[in-house]
């Protein structure tokens, strides 16, 4: 069996604000923005190519403050280009950085930054983003999740 993480509740003070971060930004596509009553509102966006959304809103989401989610990280073939994409869009991100101490790897860039070359950024309210460079994936083999 396949468990796929499709949603994530990314923590916003103000949305339009957020969804203009998001969309015009980072080029996340709006898959939807609801209002289904008063005081209730869900915005659905989606990065390029994923699988996985993430959900802005109001009096539809779980109360989590503004700007405490951390840890979520976009997956590309070529760090260096996203980040030059993200600089080009406006968007304050770090330099493009090496996490295995090898400086060198980003000189020789390519392949040798895949798993280790990761740019970071924050949203609008301090969300903490990664962006990791993978080109090339090992095959996973699919396990049973232990349950009991």
């Amino acid at each position: 069996m396949n468990w796929t993480l499709e949603v994530v509740i990314v923590p916003v003070s103000d949305i339009d604000r957020a969804k203009a971060f998001y969309a015009d930004q980072l080029g996340f596509n709006v898959d939807h923005d609801r209002r289904i009553g008063e005081g209730r509102r869900v915005v659905q966006l989606t990065p390029p190519g994923s699988g996985c959304s993430v959900v802005i809103g109001e009096g539809v989401v779980p109360h989590m403050p503004p700007g405490s989610l951390r840890g979520l990280q976009l997956v590309v073939s070529d760090v260096v280009a996203a980040h030059a994409e993200l600089i080009k869009r406006g968007v304050a991100a770090g330099d493009v950085t090496v996490l295995d101490g090898d400086a060198d790897r980003l000189a020789r860039g390519g392949a040798a930054l895949d798993n280790v070359g990761f740019v970071f950024f924050e949203d609008p309210d301090g969300n903490g983003w990664a962006v990791q460079q993978i080109s090339t994936r090992v095959a996973v083999k699919s396990s049973a999740i232990a349950t009991g």
